[in-house]
């Protein structure tokens, strides 16, 4: 009975149940549910993008030569929220929606391994994509104007970025991005240490959505202590 109830409860914490029956780190229900339904988002976000290049001549005006001959598109043309049609805005923020979605798919799959393995996949590949996302949209990003509230965003401080152009969000979203890889670090390096418990939880909420697998990673290792 002691056995079982050890097994049922690091499966809960999110760690990897032993016996023959599971070969991979358990989720909860809902974020198990999230993981599959969030990358069938990605697909459907990435099927409404392209719908409105065959109703709109330039959907994004951010990259005019995305188009298509008139000869190929609809003879219709879809409203606009701000600056992009509505599926193209439909899609972008699915994408938004699901992105968290690839790495608790990378975990559930890879990273039952070791710590390092669901470090990497809860924590520290999401701060990376952060500091990806946020170069981009600070340097290179071909700039709308007016700034909109309608910015698809993968966080909420990068919207408070993509929604003004105010060069202090951008600088608070590299903070938050290099917190989340200091968080990783911790985590890799001290398994049990309270800090790296706390700096995962903090950027799990600074980086909302994406930063959801590192808030699911700091409820598992608080669970944990607990056992």
């Amino acid at each position: 009975m002691t056995a079982r109830r050890s097994t049922a409860s690091r499966a809960t914490a999110g760690e990897p149940a032993s016996g023959p029956t599971s070969d991979r780190p358990a989720l909860p229900g809902w974020l198990e549910r999230y993981a599959t339904y969030g990358l069938y988002g990605l697909g459907i976000g990435t099927v409404l993008c392209l719908a409105a290049l065959f109703t709109n001549p330039v959907p994004d005006p951010s990259f005019p030569w995305a188009t298509l001959p008139p000869s190929l598109r609809l003879p219709v043309r879809q409203p606009r929220i701000e600056h992009w049609p509505v599926t193209y805005t439909i899609g972008i923020w699915l994408w938004v929606a699901g992105f968290p979605a690839l790495f608790l798919a990378g975990y559930r799959r890879w990273g039952s391994s070791d710590r390092r393995s669901a470090a990497l996949w809860l924590a520290g590949l999401p701060s990376l994509a952060m500091l990806g996302w946020t170069t981009y949209c600070r340097f290179l990003w071909p700039k709308l104007q007016p700034p909109t509230w309608n910015a698809p965003s993968y966080t909420l401080v990068c919207w408070l970025y993509c929604s003004s152009y105010d060069p202090v969000w951008s600088n608070a979203a590299y903070a938050v991005a290099a917190l989340g890889v200091g968080a990783t670090l911790l985590a890799i390096r001290r398994d049990r240490l309270q800090s790296a418990t706390a700096l995962l939880g903090a950027f799990g909420v600074l980086a909302f959505p994406l930063g959801l697998p590192a808030g699911y990673a700091a409820l598992r290792r608080a669970a944990r202590r607990t056992d």
